[in-house]
């Protein structure tokens, strides 16, 4: 492939990354009592902070995507935060049957989307980045 789309393939990568993160965290933001009943009914310890701590993940994480900010740091947060995510929202092991490959395919769905993530910390996010920038 041409270098000279390493650079816009980069960014629209994490462009479109960042939209799995950024309106998510802002639905919570906007729901906040029902984000908290939600990891309430999921068994997720402390629900309140992890509500809040959710969002700012999602917000500023899928920002600094956008932006290219630490962009290896806040790959590596994300992909965790999303594979603890996929434990207590997607767990396709324990549902009725009927409901079973829906929540199979979102939580592999969210392996690969970890997996995009990996790779954005391992490669970095491009010349079209705060990052590239500041190293300049």
């Amino acid at each position: 492939m041409s270098n000279t789309l390493q650079n816009p393939l980069s960014f629209i990568g994490r462009l479109l990354i960042a939209v799995l993160f950024l309106p998510a965290g802002i639905a919570k933001l906007m729901g906040f009592a029902g984000t908290v009943g939600y990891i309430t009914s999921a068994g997720m310890p402390v629900p309140e902070i992890s509500a809040a701590l959710a969002l700012v993940i999602e917000i500023g994480g899928g920002l600094a995507l956008i932006v290219g900010f630490r962009t290896r740091w806040v790959a590596l947060v994300l992909a965790f935060f999303t594979l603890v995510a996929s434990f207590y929202f997607h767990d396709y092991w324990s549902v009725p049957a009927d409901q079973k490959m829906v929540m199979q395919l979102l939580f592999f769905k969210n392996i690969a989307v970890i997996g995009g993530l990996l790779t954005l910390a391992a490669w970095g996010p491009g010349a079209w980045s705060l990052d590239a920038r500041r190293a300049a």
